[in-house]
């Protein structure tokens, strides 16, 4: 093959070129850099110059800003935002969490373009972008994507032409990648998640977007591309908005916090926005929390003794008045303007109790517990002896690795990482078709892409209804509950459900089928970072085995006693607890 320096289709014709040192960064270039939404020129307190993309002088900073956003389910008229209001500057890097379902991609496809959400949502509200470029990276590729060649993806980008063939080296050695990926006749749906990942993230970086808004931008990726996705957070000039579950990447990126809240049982929007780093907000939230807690159980045992001594005075004025003798008018006569007084002071405690401290609300917290008595895996059975001279693509026309071996024996939950690419979800899948046809265990799998697993166009109740009961359909409901579906949510097509709660599907089908194995490719990659305490937990203390991809750093440390990294020549064990 050419050399990608001897490829007649490049054009070099940069203005800014992606800095040889960094591929993320503009390079400044006599002063003058790209901003992000709004360019404005500070003189003092007040701005005095509105500007055009690009601004030169040392007071110059940029903006977004969102004002009076209602966002409407159309099928149930569930308010997922409420009078939403939002300022960015440059430097924010704002984090969106929530749990699943709540509006969190729908919010970041409204904020790159309304019409994504035009066919479900009903909006209102102003949007102020001024003339500045988005970059956005869903949370799926879409289908119209799907089928393009990877070479097709790229070139049909005009920016992808003004790339010497040195950036385009330089950036997909940052990725992990060889240069010639971008020339690849593999279609974009046959990548593996990783790669889908970085292919997006590469030509989201080649438009000179000034402002970032990711989905899930953590999904799949390896971990030596996570720590990059890290960096070029935590380094971005100018604005990042983005949504991930990965609490590890929050914690060493975000400087901001939009919180979306559906509470009263869903009937209620809420949300915040916090300029501080998400461990310090969940901190201070649960302080915030406790203390009006606090607070508002101490008025309201004040109140219940204050209400009881109020009583007592009451029941004796009254009972003096129904046993005052109409013989003696100057006694009933004071009685009643005693009555009056206590009533008086009744009508002053109403105004106090209008004031008194509320208990806080907040969003209920899903409970879910996997597997029962019935999915214990006894210490001493083997649950898996593989082993496997070859690893091949798919397709069979290239090797991934060689001489697999792997053991599990009893409740063991073991984790395969490594470079995106390497084989993983090929090996697992071909470990789940091996203990699937096993009589002694039940097994279940989660895919990467749920859709293998789900049927879209039925509800989560028809999906999960294996007997068609009342009975069934009725415990069902009550489990969909506890991961805070709401009862229209329970019939909604699978195909208008979040990502999360897809996956909260599949987990809850594992569950009601008592498997004692689960096959896991990423259990944790579309949670939000406040389900995944949860979901880590019912995963550490599951009773069966574990099988599972991931690159979810909290994931590994907290659920996995052994983990091993696949490499050319097989399994090698890493880590394993003591």
């Amino acid at each position: 093959m050419d050399s990608l320096e001897n490829r007649p289709v490049f054009r070099v014709r940069l203005k800014t070129r992606i800095a040889e040192s960094f591929p993320f960064f503009m390079r400044i270039e006599q002063g003058y850099f790209f901003a992000g939404l709004f360019c404005v020129r500070r003189t003092g307190s007040f701005c005095v110059k509105k500007q055009k993309r690009g601004c030169r002088s040392k007071g110059d900073f940029c903006m977004m800003q969102i004002k009076k956003l209602t966002l409407t389910h159309k099928k149930d008229l569930r308010v997922i935002l409420e009078d939403f209001q939002l300022v960015l500057n440059d430097g924010d890097k704002a984090v969106i969490i929530g749990e699943e379902g709540n509006g969190k991609s729908t919010l970041l496809k409204w904020m790159y373009d309304p019409a994504l959400t035009e066919d479900y949502i009903e909006s209102t509200g102003e949007r102020i972008i001024g003339k500045e470029r988005l970059g956005y990276l869903p949370q799926e590729l879409p289908e119209a994507e799907k089928t393009k060649t990877v070479y097709e993806y790229f070139y049909e980008k005009e920016k992808f032409w003004d790339q010497t063939p040195k950036d385009l080296a330089v950036l997909a050695r940052k990725f992990g990648l060889t240069e010639e990926f971008f020339y690849r006749e593999q279609q974009m749906s046959e990548l593996s998640g990783g790669e889908k990942v970085k292919a997006q993230m590469m030509r989201l970086l080649m438009e000179d977007a000034t402002v970032l808004l990711l989905d899930e931008p953590s999904n799949d990726i390896d971990l030596a591309t996570l720590e990059l996705l890290e960096k070029l957070i935590r380094e971005w000039e100018h604005i990042v908005v983005f949504i991930s579950h990965d609490e590890t990447l929050i914690e060493n990126t975000a400087n901001m916090v939009i919180h979306i809240e559906q509470i009263v049982r869903k009937t209620k929007s809420r949300y915040t926005v916090a300029k501080l780093p998400y461990r310090t907000y969940v901190e201070e939230r649960l302080q915030n929390f406790e203390r009006q807690e606090q607070k508002a159980q101490s008025d309201r045992r004040e109140k219940a003794l204050r209400d009881e001594k109020y009583r007592k005075v009451y029941q004796s004025v009254q009972n003096a008045l129904n046993n005052c003798s109409s013989q003696a008018p100057s006694v009933a006569k004071n009685l009643k303007d005693k009555m009056h007084t206590v009533k008086a002071m009744n009508r002053r405690f109403e105004k106090e109790d209008a004031r008194m401290t509320e208990m806080p609300e907040q969003e209920e917290a899903i409970y879910f517990q996997l597997g029962g008595a019935e999915a214990a895996m006894p210490a001493g059975k083997t649950v898996i002896e593989y082993q496997l001279p070859k690893l091949e693509t798919p397709d069979g026309e290239r090797v991934l690795a060689e001489n697999i071996t792997l053991k599990i024996r009893g409740p063991e939950k073991i984790c395969i990482v490594g470079p995106n690419g390497a084989g993983k979800t090929t090996l697992l899948k071909k470990i789940a078709a091996e203990l699937k046809e096993r009589e002694d265990l039940r097994v279940d799998y989660m895919p990467q892409n749920y859709e293998d697993q789900l049927d879209l166009s039925m509800t989560p109740v028809d999906f999960l209804d294996s007997t068609g009961e009342k009975s069934e359909r009725t415990k069902i409901r009550t489990y969909l509950g506890s991961l805070k579906y709401t009862a229209d949510e329970m019939d909604h097509p699978i195909r208008e459900l979040s990502g999360g709660q897809k996956a909260k599907v599949l987990l809850l089908k594992m569950s009601l089928g008592n498997a004692n194995v689960l096959i896991l490719d990423e259990p944790t990659r579309n949670f939000s970072p406040l389900s995944g305490p949860v979901i880590r937990k019912m995963l550490r203390e599951f009773p069966g085995a574990i099988i599972s991809i991931s690159h979810d750093r909290k994931y590994i440390g907290e659920v996995c006693g052994k983990e091993y990294l696949l490499e050319k020549d097989g399994l090698r064990l890493i880590r394993e607890e003591k």
